[in-house]
């Protein structure tokens, strides 16, 4: 191939993009940036065409637009010159930019290119960026329904839905037909938006180009929790219209037919490459233009970027390599060497309440390769790695529920993991290893921009040093584009400021210039009671994945209202929206709190009979309580209806919040103990109940210092003496374990109860996100000395403060599965599929083990997907007194 150019040195050289895309956004940018470096000395004449009315804007971030209209002009809208500019004047600091105005034609013998008005532009070097179009699969109908690409479509849906709305008098049912990123963050949107949504995919699994089954199948359960119905493995047939014209429904290829007001097509894309292919270029096998690694075409002065770029057989829709792309064309046009070494197909669902991310060799196709995997049915996760055969060097992964390992592992595939694989997963039970990245590691793809430049940026080694999160971005362009690697930006930048010995930024994100603890107080004095009241008084923009989830830990940790009420459930994760804890195979857990382990024959008869009625496998934990797994989300209000009739509340284990009291049988049953630890801990535990927090917290009472609740190993301990309580505060277990520490000794039972209430109030207040009390404890200026001052000797005056938190948290809980129960609106988020809400989920395969259900292994489901004997799990087990 042969894309040098044609005219001399220092000669002006004009240079002609078709398209007006994200790509050619970015090569505009490239150019002015080179030429404005003196790249050759020459001037540059850079001409861009585009097809829409609007200037380059950012499409990966249709799905905001879908909900908010916002603007998603790329950079400086100040760049662009109209088209009537003269055509003397230089590319800086203006673009001449052709809006509304398509390309009919291309010459590359002549140099030319031929614009629907009739005007004929010559170049001496001509970019293709003319992206793609959206495919619509060749059915009856298709012609009736929507597609998901442009601003102009987004805004049509916007638009349409309304007075579809009206028309209807009741929601508009939509079928979005395509399972992958695009098609999800449709669904998404349309859902919030007030439709009834189903997705039809064909795959078994929702984005299955970049995830394996058992990541698919989790997504499948975060999806449907959305009240989003799915159907897996079948394409649409036939688009279904009334006389009219008007649509009615959808047929799929095994001949079911529902019923559908509007179906929106987003499966894919096709390369836009018809001028390339009537101008004689070479095409891709598939499509689309063909490339070198200099990004030139087959014909000289000729390139080609983006989505309509093929390379290597493949045409890839995603921000980063179209980038990169044009990066590499604007690098050469400009006389340089660059080259483009190949795709970066990393992906990150932008749909809220929902953590999706892959990279890498995510689907472990290099020889010899090992994935690690955790699916922890506690907490509703999927998480691979995928490491060389002596697990030392980091391939690629995905992550489905808890994404909070993926900026950080991201940028170092292909290089050595410098830890245990399974180190970085939740099964570890803590903080992931802080690893060193190294300077060369690539930390943001969309924008190229490495490790080592976001440090230097930071250093000032070669401009003003950049010690906000703002300026850094916008110094580097790192996390200015899709945003999955901001945490790892601010935590380099954090770390970098922490080496030069300069004061940390507590602010809690991009959002929020405050911390945790000052938005928690700021919250509390202006009595704000909802997401929308914080972002306008003290933040900006949208929200994101840190701030949403600790707004709504805030708010209920001082409200104690209802957590799925006032759009609090959109800032929910997966697990606080269903009040219970999705499993690997997509059924959800169930777990009544039993205060302090005690309970009574009566009510155990009734979890057994629960257990036993809707085939619950049945566990008894290390926390003494009694876990109920296999449940279906639409099954769970009828369980918990039984459940909270017998006086069972719920044990909130999907919350970070109060998980359990544990306590040994103390001086009632012990020859050793000297205090009651059970009436304590069932006095501690319906004194804490439904108390939200930055993160999840545990109590112990042993009776004696023989300490067989392992009170030392909870955030807060309390061990028996003969003189009265010894209270130990800040221990946890998991990935980095801590012992509690003595803070108070001989306490009666009233000052105990005194001091914890302190303590827990206080942690709440001051911690950061997600930060265990041994984390907290630690990072305090006096450590423990801090606490004990502030809790037992009120050093800061606020004790009373804090005790009165405490008394309006006790006059104010209600337990979360009655409220439930009393509301016929709160329990239509328990509807397995919007269009039958009487069926189970099909996906859910189970078998017997020890006779009791389980979650059929990979190998187990294959077959009875492949023979198709599912049996129902109701069916499968004998009934009670068999």
């Amino acid at each position: 191939m042969n894309g040098g150019p044609m005219t001399t040195k220092n000669a002006p050289r004009r240079i002609v993009v078709i398209g007006a895309g994200p790509a050619a956004h970015r090569f505009a940018e490239s150019i002015r940036a080179g030429a404005g470096a003196g790249a050759d000395d020459q001037a540059l004449h850079l001409t861009v065409i585009g097809e829409e009315r609007h200037l380059p804007y950012d499409r990966v971030a249709l799905s905001r637009r879908l909900l908010d209209a916002d603007d998603l002009t790329l950079g400086d809208g100040s760049m662009w010159s109209p088209a009537d500019a003269s055509a003397d004047a230089p590319a800086a600091p203006g673009v001449r930019l052709h809006r509304g105005v398509a390309a009919t034609a291309v010459d590359p013998a002549a140099r030319t290119v031929t614009l629907a008005g009739g005007e004929v532009l010559d170049y001496d070097e001509l970019v293709f960026a003319t992206g793609s179009s959206a495919s619509v699969p060749p059915i009856p109908g298709a012609d009736r329904g929507r597609v998901y690409r442009t601003v102009d479509d987004v805004d049509g849906l916007v638009d349409e839905l309304p007075a579809l709305m009206d028309r209807l008098g009741r929601a508009v049912n939509i079928t979005v037909v395509g399972g992958g990123l695009l098609g999800l963050e449709a669904a998404g949107g349309l859902a919030k938006l007030g439709g009834k949504v189903t997705v039809v995919h064909s795959g078994r699994w929702l984005m299955s180009a970049q995830l394996d089954e058992g990541a698919g199948q989790a997504l499948g359960r975060l999806i449907r929790a959305q009240g989003i119905a799915l159907e897996l493995g079948h394409r649409p047939a036939e688009i279904m219209t009334a006389p009219s014209g008007t649509v009615i429904g959808v047929r799929l290829d095994d001949d079911r037919e529902f019923h559908a007001d509007l179906v929106v097509f987003a499966i894919g894309i096709t390369p836009r490459d018809e001028l390339a292919r009537a101008a004689g270029l070479t095409l891709g096998p598939r499509g689309g233009i063909e490339i070198d690694e200099n990004c030139a075409s087959s014909a000289s002065g000729v390139w080609a970027i983006g989505e309509v770029a093929s390379f290597r057989g493949s045409c890839v829709g995603l921000v980063a390599p179209a980038n990169a792309m044009a990066e590499v064309a604007a690098n050469r046009i400009l006389g340089g060497d660059a080259v483009f070494s190949g795709i970066d197909d990393a992906t990150k669902l932008k749909l809220s309440g929902v953590e999706v991310a892959s990279f890498g060799d995510a689907l472990a196709t290099t020889p010899h390769a090992l994935e690690v995997v955790y699916a922890d049915p506690a907490r509703g996760l999927y998480q691979k790695i995928v490491v060389t055969d002596d697990a030392a060097t980091l391939l690629g992964g995905i992550f489905v529920g808890d994404i909070a390992p993926y900026p950080s592992l991201r940028p170092l595939v292909g290089k050595e993991l410098g830890a245990e694989p399974a180190a970085f997963l939740s099964s570890a039970g803590g903080e992931a290893p802080s690893l060193e990245l190294p300077d060369d590691a690539q930390l943001c793809s969309c924008n190229n921009v490495s490790v080592g430049a976001v440090r230097a940026a930071v250093r000032g080694d070669h401009d003003e040093p950049c010690h906000e999160l703002g300026a850094l971005k916008a110094c580097t362009r790192a996390g200015t584009q899709c945003g999955s690697c901001v945490p790892l930006v601010k935590k380099i930048l954090d770390t970098e400021l922490a080496k030069a010995g300069v004061e940390v930024s507590r602010a809690l994100c991009e959002h929020f210039e405050l911390s945790r603890s000052e938005l928690f107080e700021a919250v509390r004095v202006l009595e704000l009671t909802s997401f929308e009241q914080i972002m306008a008084r003290f933040g900006h923009g949208y929200g994101c994945d840190v701030c949403k989830p600790a707004v709504a830990s805030i708010l209920a940790s001082q409200t104690s209202a209802y957590i799925l009420d006032s759009g609090r459930g959109t800032l929910q994760d997966t697990n606080d929206r269903a009040l219970a804890n999705m499993q690997r195979d997509g059924s959800y857990s169930v777990v009544p709190r039993i205060p302090g382990g005690e309970i009574t024959p009566q009510k155990l008869k009734v979890i057994a009979e629960v257990a036993a009625d809707f085939k619950l496998y049945t566990k008894i934990t290390g926390g003494q309580r009694i876990d109920l797994f296999g449940a279906r989300l639409e099954q769970l209000p009828e369980i918990w209806k039984i459940l909270v009739d017998a006086g069972f509340e719920s044990g909130q284990a999907y919350g970070k919040s109060l998980r359990t009291v544990k306590s040994c049988v103390g001086s009632t049953w012990c020859r050793f103990g000297v205090q009651d630890s059970v009436a304590m801990a069932i006095r501690l535990e319906l004194r804490y109940r439904g108390l939200r927090a930055p993160h999840k917290f545990k109590l112990g009472v042993s009776g004696c210092a023989r300490e067989c609740a392992e009170a030392r190993g909870k955030d807060i301990g309390v061990i028996a003496t003969d003189q009265g309580w010894n209270l130990y505060v800040g221990g946890n277990g998991g990935y980095q374990p801590a012992h509690a520490q003595l803070l108070a000794q001989d306490l009666d039972d009233e000052t105990l109860i005194r001091y914890i209430d302190r303590y827990v109030m206080y942690y709440i207040r001051t911690a950061d996100r997600l930060q265990r009390t041994a984390r907290w404890q630690e990072e305090l200026e006096g450590g423990l000395d801090h606490v004990r001052q502030v809790v037992c000797e009120d050093s800061l005056g606020i004790a009373e403060e804090l005790e009165q938190a405490m008394a309006a948290h006790l006059d104010n809980y209600e337990d979360e599965w009655a409220a439930t129960l009393k509301d016929p609106e709160r329990l239509r988020r328990f509807r397995s599929f919007v269009n039958a809400p009487a069926t189970g989920d099909p996906g859910i395969v189970q078998v017997v083990e020890r006779d009791q259900p389980r979650p059929a292994r990979p190998e187990e489901r294959e077959s009875v997907l492949l023979t198709g004997a599912r049996i129902p799990l109701r069916d499968s087990l004998p009934e009670r007194g068999e």
